[in-house]
């Protein structure tokens, strides 16, 4: 998951921002795309398109009136919400961007997810489970949510 950004009023120009943005983070590797699916809101406009074509990602217009086809999208967003979002007052754009980013690191780094052997998104290559010895417990956002991993 990449978090682009958050902002009070959304404009073409600021989405197009944000496709420069994240097209600068595919050219410097930190993330790899392939593909980005996206509405057809007025806000993603032409430009939009060819910045991250320029990048080699292919933008892909869902269909109309199609919630299932962006299922990926709309989980994550209920996942948020019910595990960070429902229980915390936010009190502002920088606030909730400070949450938002610290539980994308939570999502990518650190929470299992149904799939192949509850692997994480970005697991570290050098990663070595242990099947023994003590857990340690770090707290995030205050407690609400906890991350286990062995001592090593």
């Amino acid at each position: 998951m990449h978090l682009a950004g958050c902002t009070y009023n959304q404009s073409a120009e600021w989405v197009v921002q944000q496709a420069r943005n994240l097209a600068w983070t595919v050219q410097d590797g930190a993330l790899k795309a392939r593909f980005l699916l996206r509405d057809r809101d007025s806000k993603f406009t032409v430009t939009f398109d060819e910045v991250l074509k320029s990048e080699g990602v292919e933008v892909m217009r869902l269909p109309f009136r199609a919630p299932r086809a962006n299922a990926h999208s709309e989980r994550w967003v209920r996942t948020v919400r019910r595990e960070v979002l429902d229980r915390m007052l936010i009190f502002g754009r920088r606030h909730l961007e400070s949450v938002l980013v610290e539980f994308v690191d939570h999502y990518n780094q650190a929470r299992p997810h149904q799939g192949i052997e509850q692997r994480r998104p970005c697991e570290p290559a050098d990663a070595v489970r242990l099947s023994t010895g003590p857990v340690d417990r770090r707290d995030r956002f205050g407690g609400i949510i906890h991350e286990y991993s062995r001592a090593a």
